[in-house]
């Protein structure tokens, strides 16, 4: 009897292991189109990405690697060794680039398995799977895929779409067009080789359509309003009612990148007195935040975070009231 018994017990013992493992690590779907992160964070490297009340970032003083912490910067927590950009989050998993050397977000340095487009889970446990080992960048999460830019040697950078899964990867577009401003099932993007019209993109049928007509730059479109940086006027900033077409200039600065979090509009102005500045999506209340040259913007909830574009440093300023920038140094 003991020889049958034990067999038995290991059977069902391996049986039991295979079958935890299979649920361990099975993929789970979202309902809807889940959107991963907002479109001003997305446009400059998806380094801050808020979800259900935790910021998922980039730490900038730990070679760009992922950490977690709360609105206000307590209970920090490093979540992986990965050094990271282009985060996005749904109930389940974290998305992002891998990013090569912990430094760079484009393709200066274009090496074997760097950059590559990863999902982890969100609490940092388990391996990371990797949803195209290719270089990759401006990652955006749509429901249950994944639309991004796609480097390799034969068709250098398009435009992609991959399952959360790792499953179903393909080229949708040769063009490289922007993925960030995603609303539910559709994403914006402007025209790059005939015109630069918005047009929204249908992830249910890929279908196209022209939704504005101008020289845009980097729009994001927040229900019936497109915001972005109009090329005929210097790349200052600009939006456009997309139901009547009619354009509105919010300032007269050249601007080099921005973001919008509620009422106000943040952008580093390229003047000869450069500076981190904000106002009211009217155009009102101009603001200068900090002189100097910033990039890389990023919103959450409680802060606005935006680096030295000379020596990388972290800033960062209340959403709220006019507090000065402080250091962030996680």
């Amino acid at each position: 009897m003991k020889k049958i018994i034990i067999p038995v017990l290991i059977l069902l013992c391996v049986i039991g292991i295979a079958v935890g493992w299979h649920f361990y690590n099975r993929t789970i779907f979202n309902e809807g189109f889940v959107n991963g992160n907002t479109a001003g964070n997305l446009y400059n490297s998806g380094q801050y990405c808020e979800k259900d009340g935790i910021v998922y970032f980039s730490n900038s003083n730990d070679e760009n690697k992922l950490y977690r912490m709360n609105p206000d910067g307590t209970d920090i927590k490093k979540l992986s060794d990965d050094s990271v950009a282009y985060i996005n989050a749904d109930d389940n998993y974290l998305y992002y680039v891998r990013v090569a050397n912990g430094k760079n977000t484009d393709f200066s340095f274009l090496k074997v398995n760097t950059n590559s487009l990863c999902r982890l889970k969100r609490n940092g446990k388990g391996s990371v799977l990797i949803l195209d080992e290719a270089p990759s960048m401006y990652a955006a999460l749509s429901g249950n895929y994944l639309y991004y830019l796609h480097y390799d040697k034969v068709t250098a950078t398009t435009l992609y779409r991959v399952k959360i899964d790792g499953a179903q990867k393909m080229q949708l577009e040769k063009n490289p067009y922007f993925t960030c401003s995603t609303d539910g099932q559709y994403f914006y993007y402007n025209g790059l080789s005939n015109d630069h019209n918005i047009y929204q993109y249908d992830t249910t049928n890929s279908a196209q359509q022209t939704v504005f007509r101008g020289n845009c730059w980097m729009p994001i479109v927040e229900g019936s309003i497109a915001y972005f940086m109009d090329c005929d006027n210097n790349y200052s900033l600009a939006k456009a009612d997309l139901s009547t077409g009619e354009k509105t200039l919010l300032c007269d600065d050249r601007v080099d990148c921005y973001n919008i979090y509620g009422e106000y509009i943040y952008f580093q102005r390229s003047t000869d007195e450069p500076a981190l500045c904000r106002m009211r999506t009217d155009g009102s209340d101009y603001t200068v935040i900090k002189t100097g040259v910033y990039t890389q913007i990023n919103v959450t909830s409680q802060y606005v975070y935006f680096k030295d574009f000379t020596s990388g440093a972290t800033f960062r300023v209340p959403t709220e009231g006019n507090a000065p920038a402080e250091l962030f140094q996680p």
